[in-house]
């Protein structure tokens, strides 16, 4: 049996990470022809992958006693079941996170919006990740990446997650009839909000992102970049810039305080929506205006809309809009990709840059060549 290194951690257990084994898998472990052997190029860290190691969350799959971690995967195919006809040897793809439970939901494709407590997901939460040499799975939750986006590798997972909240948004829009949003606040810049920003760019919104770090930095100059605008929070505060130009349509909250999710909520505009894509670990208790906020809710008929993971649908639009930024911005979305480590057996750097360096906008693992 080969045998392959993955970085895993001891859910539970806190800073646990270490190099694994286990064995390759094998196309023929995915039924009715269905499967895709993978051999892994590239997996994208970030916060989710610091918190598990923290155990903060986190759960082996059954039988074993740690978990591969890894959510955002890029690598090139290797075999295919007879069945599987959108994905040959040598196309290059990333792969969905969540796998399906039993509800309604997940069996019509929807598992991003499960309504089970229980979530199967890659490198999360009962299923290993993608942090190993090579990884099997279904054809439907394998996406193809066009090969001139492959310089963009890990950032389709973000991507996919970016799309889904924007998309979640104008879906639930439909409510007003006539919705048409010309100004959006993106709070964070980070990952996400660097993405969901390129994402109302394309969509011709107006958009001020907003992060803590004074400009000119790293950050700000892709913001920049993609035509849209910076804001340093030790600056202008939301309320600042909403009273300079207007209440935003659409609010997209990505910065992992709980604090500013909330103080987002005061300065959107009549009918707009805010949608929250943060996983907030903590136990954090803030003092919000509440009756205010109430009154300001109802009177402006606005909306509050959580966003996590995303489907195969959300992947494929991502990477088209990935394409399109690609065109539109030439060379700024890859800005976002800063800090490579080399090889599955730097573990112990991959994770010391995810807690220590706060220079690094995306660390990511060189898993293979090719």
């Amino acid at each position: 049996m080969h045998m392959m290194k993955a970085i895993a951690v001891r859910p539970g257990q806190p800073n646990s990470v270490h190099l694994a084994e286990l064995a390759k898998p094998n196309v023929n472990q995915i039924p009715n022809g269905r499967g895709v052997l993978v051999r892994v190029l590239k997996v994208g860290v970030d916060a989710t992958d610091r918190e598990i190691n923290d155990a903060l969350y986190g759960n082996a799959p059954p039988g074993y006693n740690f978990l591969v971690l890894g959510h955002e995967s890029f690598g090139i195919v290797e075999e295919v079941g007879s069945a599987v006809k959108h994905v040959k040897p040598g196309d290059y793809v990333t792969c969905t996170v969540r796998r399906p439970g039993g509800s309604i939901f997940d069996m019509i494709g929807r598992s991003d919006i499960t309504s089970e407590e229980i979530y199967y997901e890659r490198g999360i939460n009962l299923l290993h990740g993608f942090l190993t040499e090579y990884y099997v799975d279904d054809a439907e939750f394998v996406v193809r990446m066009p090969i001139g986006l492959k310089h963009l590798h890990v950032l389709a997972e973000p991507m996919s997650c970016a799309a889904k909240a924007v998309q979640q948004a104008y879906e639930a829009q439909r409510r007003l009839q006539v919705w048409d949003p010309k100004l959006a606040f993106v709070t964070g810049a980070g990952q996400i909000g660097l993405l969901t920003t390129l994402i109302l760019r394309l969509r011709g919104l107006e958009v001020y992102t907003f992060a803590r770090g004074e400009a000119p930095n790293l950050k700000s100059e892709i913001v920049s970049g993609i035509g849209a605008h910076y804001v340093s929070t030790n600056q202008k505060s939301l309320k600042d810039v909403a009273a300079e130009v207007g209440r935003p349509d659409l609010v997209v909250e990505a910065t992992g305080s709980s604090a500013i999710a909330f103080a987002a909520m005061e300065v959107l505009g009549h009918n707009g929506v805010e949608v929250w894509t943060s996983i907030t670990g903590g136990q954090r208790t803030v003092q919000v205006p509440a009756d205010n906020l109430n009154l300001n809710w109802v009177l402006g008929n606005k909306l509050l809309l959580g966003s996590v993971n995303a489907n195969r649908r959300h992947f494929e639009q991502g990477i088209a809009d990935l394409a399109l930024g690609e065109v539109t911005y030439p060379g700024v979305i890859e800005r976002i990709l800063t800090t490579p480590v080399k090889g599955i057996e730097n573990y112990k750097e991959m994770m010391r840059l995810l807690v220590e360096d706060k220079q690094a906008l995306k660390v990511y693992v060189d898993v293979a060549e090719g």
